[in-house]
Order: C-alpha cells, then sequence, then structure tokens
C-alpha cells in the first residue's frame, strides 16, 4: 500500500499486528511513523510501550522474543525494527537464498519461519514494524528489495516508501510553502525541489528555513535559494548545460563568468557536462525525442532525472545531432584532461571548450 492508503488505514482501522515499512522515502515514513504511534500507544503508555531494535547489531530471535513478551509496565507496545534487511543472509548466498547446500541460506529460511510463526500467533495489544529503508525499487536495488519483501512475505501489511518524482515533490513543496505562509513563485519552487533532488525530507527542512529567512510579506528569490540551499549552484551549471545546447555562444560564456564569480569549482561544472552529453546520446540511441519519452526511458535504465532536465536534454538533442554529441564527448574528455594541466587558468580551458562547441 501506498503511505497515504496507510494513512487513511490506520485512521479508520485499529492496527494491524505487523507491518512491513520498506523504501528509502524518509519524508512520509516518519509521517507514518508518528501516526501509527499516535494510533498504536495511548499517551499513558508511550515511554513505556515503545521498544526500538536494529538487526544491523542484534539477531531476529531475541528481537521476537521481545514482542511475545507482555509488559509489566504498559498495556499496548509498539516494537520498532530497523534495518530490517539485516536478518537476511550475507555473502553468496544473497544472490541465492533458495541454495540448501548454502548455511547461510538455511538460516534466512530459519529466520523467515520465525517471522511467519510470530505473525499467525502475535502478541495481543503489540504492533511490530520491519522497517527496511536500505533499498530502492529500481535499479540495482530492485533484486534486494525483491529479496527484502521475500523474506518478510508474512508480514501481509506491506507500506512502500517510493522516492517522490519531480512532479509529486514540486506539489508536496507547493503545500508545504503554503502552509508556512511562504512567498514563493512556480520559477522558485522549481528550482528549490531540481536543487535538492526532489528529496521530500529536504525540501520540507529547506522550505521552514527559508521562512524563517525570508519572514512575512516578502517573496523568495532564486538568489535567496542559491545563498541558503545546498547544491543549487548546480541549476548554473544546468543552465551552462543549456546555453551549450541551445549553441547560444554569449549565454555559454556569461553564465561560465556566473560560475567563476561563485567560485564554482569547474571540473565539477565539466563533469556535469559530460553527465549531459552523455544522457543524451543515450537517450539518441534510445530512440527517444520528447521530454516526456526521455524521461520515461531513462528511468526504466534506473536513472532517475526531473521534468525540467529532461527536457534540457530534449534541447541538447536538438542542438547536437549523434555526431555532433560524440565529438562533444571527445571535447570534453580533452579538456577534463587539460584542467588536469599545469595550465594558468582552468577557465581558459573552459572558454576553449564553449567556442568550440559553438562555432
Amino acid at each position: 500500500m501506498t503511505p497515504d492508503q496507510f494513512l487513511r488505514q490506520i485512521k479508520n482501522q485499529p492496527p494491524a499486528p505487523a507491518y512491513l515499512f520498506i523504501g528509502p522515502d524518509f519524508y512520509m515514513r516518519d509521517v507514518c511513523r508518528r501516526a501509527l504511534m499516535q494510533a498504536a500507544l495511548p499517551d499513558e503508555d508511550r515511554e513505556q510501550g515503545l521498544a526500538q531494535h536494529d538487526l544491523d547489531d542484534e539477531d531476529l530471535a531475541p528481537v521476537l522474543d521481545d514482542a511475545r513478551t507482555m509488559s509489566l509496565f504498559a498495556t499496548r507496545r509498539l516494537i520498532w525494527i530497523s534495518a530490517a534487511e539485516g536478518a537476511l543472509p550475507k555473502g553468496r548466498a544473497a544472490a541465492s537464498s533458495e541454495d540448501d547446500d548454502e548455511p547461510s541460506a538455511g538460516k534466512s529460511k530459519e529466520s523467515g519461519g520465525m517471522v511467519g510463526a510470530y505473525v499467525k500467533d502475535p502478541t495481543p495489544g503489540t504492533v511490530i514494524v520491519f522497517d527496511s529503508s536500505r533499498y530502492d525499487f529500481d535499479g540495482e536495488d530492485k533484486a534486494r528489495t525483491e529479496r527484502v519483501l521475500k523474506f518478510y512475505s508474512a508480514v501481509t501489511q506491506v507500506v512502500e516508501f517510493r522516492p517522490f518524482d519531480a512532479d509529486s515533490a514540486a506539489a508536496l513543496a507547493g503545500r508545504l510553502a503554503q502552509r508556512a505562509n511562504l512567498q514563493i513563485g512556480p520559477a522558485e519552487l522549481s528550482l528549490l525541489v531540481e536543487a535538492l533532488g526532489a528529496d521530500a525530507s529536504r525540501i520540507a527542512q529547506e522550505i521552514e528555513k527559508l521562512s524563517l529567512f525570508a519572514g512575512a510579506g516578502r517573496a523568495v528569490t532564486k538568489e535567496d535559494i542559491a545563498s541558503l540551499v545546498p547544491n543549487a549552484q548546480e541549476n548554473t551549471i544546468f543552465e551552462l548545460v543549456g546555453a551549450l545546447g541551445a549553441g547560444n555562444r554569449a549565454r555559454s560564456l556569461a553564465v561560465l563568468d556566473a560560475l567563476v564569480r561563485e567560485g564554482e569549482y569547474l571540473p565539477l561544472a565539466l563533469s556535469f557536462l559530460a553527465t549531459q552529453f552523455r544522457l543524451a546520446l543515450v537517450a539518441r540511441e534510445a530512440g527517444a525525442r520528447t521530454s516526456s519519452d526521455i524521461q520515461t526511458q531513462l528511468t526504466r535504465m534506473g536513472i532517475r532525472i526531473w521534468r525540467d532536465r529532461a527536457e534540457q536534454i530534449r534541447q541538447t538533442l536538438q542542438a547536437f545531432p549523434k555526431e555532433k554529441l560524440e565529438t562533444a564527448l571527445k571535447k570534453v574528455f580533452a579538456a577534463d584532461r587539460g584542467l588536469r594541466d599545469a595550465r594558468p587558468d582552468d577557465r581558459i580551458v573552459m572558454e576553449e571548450l564553449i567556442l568550440s562547441l559553438t562555432n
């Protein structure tokens, strides 16, 4: 189920005996955790009824023994088990936990059986949460997440905390800004979301910081975001990418000048350029033409990008045919080598690159 479905469920009916919280998003996990605590523990049991364990440091068996123990001091209990993936086998069995010849595979089956045995006969008044936040649902983590789900398959109440995409993060940012009475325009809000990589927890923190900084009656500017929000200067580098993609030499040199004045580390800017050209080449070879196609194709490959970034890649595709993209990557490689040489000024190397890419 989604976090929103969980919140509706917990509002309308008593908590289940056991839940599996899985996925990397911490913002909605914290919202659901507080809602579950409110529903599962009366105020008088809040201090004595909450127990926390970490399966990176503890074995599963004694943790489940604790869950079976009736408390003398609390009528209801909430057992929060962090790093739930820590109960899974390590080593070769991680790739094939069904291998009966592997000792750790046998341990995995035994531990998974303990979870099933508890779920069949849970302790009255006790709620267990197996919390696994280490792995994502896509890319290289997909197989690991599937193993966690299989291991805890006896737990039928599963809440998936998937990362926010750009659109849902922007919607969340808008709601949080409105709640904080923060005056911020759509362009500035988009910049904030992109600078923070659509990380919901960081968006909430930075909106609170911006509301304290701006106070009442003053709108937040891009300069405010650039000065207060970590990684916001990266967006200036994206402006350089966009200007190069459009073949705009004057704008590219102006953005480079802004980067130098801001004290940007130019090898990092060059790294972003290389990434942009590589993504554009991948998108072209995949046959993606619109920004929506680009976002879809790259997401399928495990590369998370936002709608604005996909539009930048689309613009790069329009400005650079395949041969020019391949040439651009070679020139970026040469510029990288030039930045490593004993040169009087890194800016000269970057200016030469801009001139060669916009001729």
